[in-house]
């Protein structure tokens, strides 16, 4: 690795499987300038996956939508997906371009761009170097970093993927908190009354737009950020109408704690499903009482709230069961 990153661009061969998947993908197009790009962005992106794999980084075609025939047919695109970190745009360029062409569709949900010049010939191609982020379709190929910074770049993203990985594993609570047995006036280890962590002044945990459909289920967990956040706490609210529909409706609360006036700053409440995508979220600001979601599930389902304020997550897990 050490050799090659003393030198400020990469050229190699193109891999000899990437160019007949480029040229499967060209004969499919029904025009002849779609056929080129899709030719070009496909070279690309093989190029990069090489060189990128032989540094050690995990990628994967399939999941790059680059690879997908579809995909390739509807937009202009060049991507590499990286494992854990993300799509790295790969632009394709011409030899003497001077500048990188990159459409307004990869103008975001990038980790990065890396310009790939093909030759003439295009069975060789070089990696001219990268930029994070992009703000215009012609980017001047002069004001590109060099790729030992694309390389030191990924690696910091990875060690922080890991750091959070590692972060969530810790404060997971990993005993899933089964809410139908609320109904049965069942509930776990830490999960209290809403006057006990509240007081008897606390705020309705229901909210007042359900004032009048009934008296729902609440309890409370006081969620500890922990010494790194120092006196820095808040109540966990979950409530749940007293029945057993197929669909339960979830108000999802957070509370400053007895005595203080107002939640941290930059509090992050997250609704993760079954697989740990988020599906909705609230942020605190300045000066928030409460922050609060509202959802449904259906019986059999589950789902993760998670808490994140400044580097510290805490998550809970829920099943309807």
């Amino acid at each position: 690795m050490s050799k090659i990153r003393e030198f400020l661009r990469f050229s190699a061969p193109i891999p000899v499987d990437g160019r007949h998947r480029a040229e499967e993908l060209r004969r499919q197009q029904a025009t002849q300038a779609k056929a080129e790009q899709v030719y070009l962005n496909t070279l690309s992106v093989s190029f990069a996956n090489s060189y990128l794999r032989c540094m050690g980084f995990e990628t994967d075609l399939n999941k790059s939508n680059s690879w997908n025939v579809i995909e390739q047919t509807l937009m202009d695109v060049a991507d590499l997906s990286l494992k854990n970190l993300g799509l790295l745009e790969c632009r394709p360029v011409l030899e003497d371009a001077q500048f990188v062409y990159v459409p307004p569709e990869v103008q975001s949900n990038r980790i990065g761009y890396v310009a790939v010049q093909i030759s003439k010939s295009f069975r060789e191609a070089t990696l001219l170097g990268f930029v994070k982020h992009v703000q215009t379709d012609l980017f001047p190929i002069n004001e590109l970093q060099p790729l030992d910074n694309l390389l030191e770049y990924l690696e910091e993203l990875s060690q922080f993927q890991l750091a959070e990985i590692a972060d969530d594993s810790l404060t997971s609570n990993q005993d899933l908190v089964k809410l139908k047995q609320w109904l049965e006036n069942i509930f776990e280890a830490g999960w209290q009354e809403i006057e006990t962590l509240l007081g008897t002044e606390g705020v309705n945990p229901a909210g007042s737009l359900r004032s009048e459909a009934g008296a729902f289920i609440s309890r409370g967990k006081l969620i500890d950020f922990g010494k790194v956040l120092r006196n820095q706490a808040v109540i966990l609210v979950l409530s749940l109408p007293p029945n057993n529909e197929q669909e339960m409706d979830i108000i999802i609360e957070v509370h400053p704690t007895n005595g203080q006036d107002y939640l941290p700053e930059n509090l992050h409440l997250i609704v993760l499903d079954f697989e740990g995508a988020s599906v909705m979220e609230a942020q605190t600001r300045s000066s928030n009482k409460n922050i609060q979601l509202e959802f449904s599930c259906e019986v059999g389902e589950r789902f993760s709230i998670k808490l994140v304020l400044g580097d510290i997550s805490i998550i809970e897990n829920f099943a309807i069961c």
